[in-house]
């Protein structure tokens, strides 16, 4: 199975200059926890989870209505095209500890695919799945029975 065919497809984004708050509003109004970061060409520039507002602005006394969404966001992020193996991305998540990865088509974010999503799907194994949720949350493998 491919990517493409459990992703999300309408996905929320935002750009460098919004604020803090302005993705927290957003998270909030779509629940979700984590939004990619896209330039005017909705090219993936960075990702910010709700961890990271908490982490890089709320606890780093961060004024969330003018601090811009770019001196907290993740840079360095991962994707994934709509026609990689959805396997492949289960180790990828697991090997980076992450939950979310933007999928992107010439260069353009056209979804985002989720450790849900592919939790929900039946070409996943569940042993799989568990083991990534274990490397996510760095648990043993004794501690994982």
């Amino acid at each position: 199975m491919r990517v493409k065919d459990c992703m999300s497809k309408e996905i929320v984004w935002a750009t460098r200059d919004n604020t803090i708050c302005d993705v927290v509003k957003l998270m909030n109004e779509h629940h979700i926890g984590c939004i990619p970061i896209c330039d005017e060409k909705q090219s993936v520039i960075g990702i910010v989870t709700d961890r990271d507002i908490i982490l890089r602005g709320i606890a780093c006394d961060k004024n969330a209505k003018q601090t811009k969404i770019n001196d907290i966001m993740t840079t360095d992020v991962i994707r994934t095209s709509k026609d990689t193996d959805v396997n492949w991305v289960v180790d990828i998540m697991a090997q980076n500890q992450i939950r979310r990865v933007p999928v992107v088509e010439n260069e353009k974010l056209v979804g985002m695919i989720t450790l849900g999503d592919l939790a929900k799907n039946d070409d996943v194994p569940n042993n799989k799945i568990a083991k990534c949720i274990c490397h996510i949350c760095d648990c043993s493998e004794k501690n994982s029975q």
